[in-house]
């Protein structure tokens, strides 16, 4: 084998031990220049770990790891830096009271004694990185002042002005809206046409098979398998050219099949079908409006027994509705009418009391308390009826949370568990097990499974089916079309602070778009 066919990165029988934890158990993966190698699991199957041990933040007590053909020993993350290995994760980590320029800068530039900042010449070039992945950011602008998918288009700005070789990108499109994730797969393909590694973690299957050559999956710190995704039309033409061969003798993709071997057992539907036809109306919005959400005109009807999804384009109003009716932000115009009865909610508390419950989108900020027990997490909407009178019963407590844990199925060690110990899906459960415990007519879920792998998106999704099955009504917000698609009976699209579209289940992603982008502003009646 020549240099140019050798990896850039071959790592061969890594494990790693956390005391009696085993995170690794003789994970193998190489990396060919012009690739995008997709490395997919459940959460907690060792893809962090394996991560922390390529970019040098671990050591790994058994394996080699080798790039370019040669053995590295003793990774650190300074001279994994310096051999060109770029890690960009979902939370950026960058200075948040520095400008753009600064932090590219301090990325990028070799500190000397003595030497003077080419001030000019440093915006020069955050700019021009900038402008090379499409960013519309001003390079003085202070990362404080940007939004999350600006800050990570801001760490990407930085991987390629390192030059770096390979690039792992963590859940880079978690954040992002559509825009900014056609722009970010424009990058990547950028970097395989120049001949860059890119080690790439998702948990939107959709974007693999868009984006990756070939898919290594682990399960409980194995590899499990090593495929080929076959994208019809977008086949790189760099690696052949050069002679590489991008698949060798690997077997290639289907969804079932890389779903199977990430979950290690069949998942025969993610979008479990609806049931009976729905019952009486639970919730009606007449006109709704919130000046300072930007909402207006909003009629909205959820009926029990059914799900109704938001989808639309982020900013289009989606999750300022939903705090809207939670009373975060009251409503200032229309109609608010539950259970046949017109209502006026100027707080969370209003809203409970009428019987909503509402799931945030970002749980670590406001779904769960991640130092508190699990116990405490799912009883403190319920504390007044739980603790009468102030009185303190943790038995009564740790039942009710048990049983929680037991029917939503939450892999924990116990009640007394940390939240912040489980997986991103079990956050979910927890979160959503606070609210239950309301007993709510109407359950408002936004981005109910983002960031959570294939196997527990698959059983929130029917646990939701359940929920709605038991007669409760369901606003569910997504920004995953197809999840939208597969589990809203009717599919609701907003834009611009209005409901723009009501569709019946089974819509097109098409004819979804086309109303969310304003092409259809008559949509369809259900």
């Amino acid at each position: 084998m020549s240099v140019d066919e050798l990896p850039l990165l071959r790592l061969s029988r890594i494990a790693k031990s956390f005391g009696a934890v085993r995170a690794l158990k003789g994970v193998s993966l190489d990396l060919r220049a012009g690739e995008v190698h997709a490395l997919l699991g459940e959460n907690g199957a060792g893809k962090s770990t394996l991560i922390k041990v390529i970019t040098g933040a671990h050591q790994p007590d058994e394996g080699t790891i080798e790039l370019a053909g040669e053995r590295v020993e003793k990774l650190n993350p300074a001279s994994a830096h310096g051999l060109g290995i770029a890690c960009i994760y979902q939370q950026p980590a960058l200075f948040p009271d520095l400008t753009v320029a600064e932090n590219i800068g301090l990325r990028l530039e070799r500190a000397a004694k003595l030497a003077r900042v080419n001030w000019a010449g440093r915006r020069t070039r955050a700019a021009q990185l900038l402008q090379r992945i499409g960013a519309a950011i001003s390079p003085d602008a202070e990362v404080r002042s940007l939004s999350m998918p600006e800050q990570q288009l801001v760490e990407i700005a930085c991987a390629l002005g390192a030059g770096a070789r390979i690039v792992i990108m963590d859940e880079p499109t978690a954040s992002l809206t559509q825009k900014e994730q056609h722009l970010l797969f424009a990058v990547v393909r950028d970097l395989r046409a120049s001949g860059v590694g890119v080690i790439y973690i998702s948990h939107r299957l959709e974007e693999i098979f868009a984006l990756a050559d070939r898919v290594t999956v682990l399960r409980d710190g194995e590899s499990v398998g090593l495929r080929v995704v076959d994208r019809a039309g977008d086949r790189p033409a760099a690696p052949e050219a050069a002679g590489r061969r991008v698949g060798d003798n690997a077997p290639h993709l289907t969804e079932s099949e890389l779903i199977r071997l990430m979950v290690g057992r069949e998942v025969t539907s993610l979008y479990p079908p609806g049931g009976a036809a729905p019952g009486g109306e639970v919730l009606v919005l007449r006109g709704v409006g919130c000046a300072v959400s930007g909402l207006h005109g909003v009629n909205l009807e959820v009926r029990a027994g059914e799900v109704v999804a938001l989808a639309g384009l982020v900013g289009a109003g989606r999750t300022e509705l939903a705090r809207v009716l939670f009373g975060l932000t009251p409503a200032d115009a229309g109609e608010i009418v539950l259970n046949g009865a017109r209502v006026t909610i100027h707080s969370p508390q209003e809203a409970v009391a009428s019987g909503i419950a509402y799931v945030p989108e970002d749980r670590r900020r406001h779904g769960v308390i991640l130092e508190m027990p699990i116990a405490q997490n799912m009883t403190m909407a319920v504390h007044p009826s739980l603790f009468p009178r102030a009185w303190l019963r943790f038995g009564a407590e740790w039942k009710l949370a048990d049983g929680y844990i037991r029917d939503l199925a939450v892999k924990c060690a116990g009640p007394e568990a940390p939240a912040g110990s489980l997986s991103g899906g079990n956050q979910q459960k927890v979160a959503l097990a606070r609210w239950l415990a309301t007993k709510p007519k109407l359950l408002i879920l936004d981005e109910p499974t983002q960031g959570v792998d294939v196997g527990a998106k698959s059983e929130i999704h029917k646990l939701i089916r359940r929920l709605a099955q038991e007669g409760m009504a369901v606003l569910m917000i997504s920004s995953d079309l197809p999840e939208a698609l597969g589990m809203g009976d009717r599919i609701g699209v907003m834009r611009g602070g209005t409901l723009v579209a009501m569709l019946p289940g089974g819509s097109d992603a098409h004819t979804v778009m086309a109303a969310a982008l304003g092409q259809n502003e008559k949509g369809a009646a259900a």
